[in-house]
């Protein structure tokens, strides 16, 4: 194994962490594409590298998520009826997606994921946040809500932040309870969608030594460690820098990434 490669990890690391805590993004936007080209680099799982990208990315989250999710709730922020309502579909959705990216192409499961980052592009760019809608649905509206944010989550190997947070934004909670529980949701999107890949991918005959399945063990080792050490520096630049200014030229930076993807995903 490559110890500039084992040095990748880390520094990736200490860049998806900055980014995650500044602008309050899931890390797996910039860990899955660095990924890609990494795992290119090295020729690694050529059929299945976009599996094992978002399969690590996933396994990543798992132990990001977790100080997140004690950070808020220290805060008494998080709706935990709400995320115990959503967890039962965020479940099944995680299984569910990972058995769909088990079923498609590395090429066509790029494109999914160019597509959505284009599309979170867009979203950051313009800036507007959905309008309320109205009270949460009942037991029915979270389970439906749920297997949308698990399936979406383990396609493109986010935290689920992204889809929870304008659900219920539209749904009319209040935006420091809305960032809480997508906080407290991450987790058990992680762990479903982690554990749906790893499952997915035992016994593909092409992925690297020290993988199980879909995730690469080194590098969630070397990512974690990183994004841990520099989440806290990306929360400080939050409130020192013009965050807005900061989050519209990432913006357009990630539209330049995920329609490269998506276009590339054809040939």
């Amino acid at each position: 194994m490559d110890w500039l490669m084992l040095l990748s990890f880390p520094v990736l690391g200490l860049f998806a962490g900055v980014l995650a805590g500044m602008f309050g993004i899931g890390g797996g936007l910039v860990i899955v594409p660095v990924l890609m080209l990494i795992f290119g680099y090295y020729d690694m799982a050529p059929d299945n590298r976009m599996h094992l990208a978002i399969g690590t990315s996933l396994g990543t989250i798992i132990f990001t998520s977790v100080s997140s999710l004690l950070a808020h709730h220290r805060r008494g922020a998080v709706l935990w009826p709400t995320v115990f309502r959503l967890v039962p579909g965020i479940i099944f959705g995680g299984f569910l997606g990972a058995v769909i990216a088990d079923a498609v192409s590395n090429s066509a499961l790029t494109g999914v994921f160019g597509l959505f980052v284009v599309t979170i592009s867009l979203y950051l760019v313009i800036g507007k946040r959905p309008e309320a809608g109205g009270r949460l649905p009942g037991w029915p509206g979270h389970l439906v809500a749920g297997v949308v944010i698990g399936t979406v989550s383990a396609l493109t190997g986010i935290g689920g932040g992204a889809v929870t947070n304008p659900f219920l934004l539209w749904r009319g909670v209040d935006i420091r309870n809305s960032v809480a529980t997508s906080a407290a949701c991450t987790l058990p999107v992680a762990l479903a969608s982690a554990t749906g890949f790893l499952l997915a991918g035992l016994g593909t005959a092409d992925l690297p030594t020290g993988s199980t399945g879909y995730i690469y063990w080194p590098a969630v080792a070397g990512i974690t460690l990183g994004s841990v050490l520099t989440a806290p520096l990306g929360a400080h630049f939050a409130h020192t820098l013009p965050v807005e200014r900061l989050r519209r030229a990432f913006a357009v930076l990630l539209l330049f990434v995920g329609a490269r993807m998506f276009w590339r995903s054809f040939y």
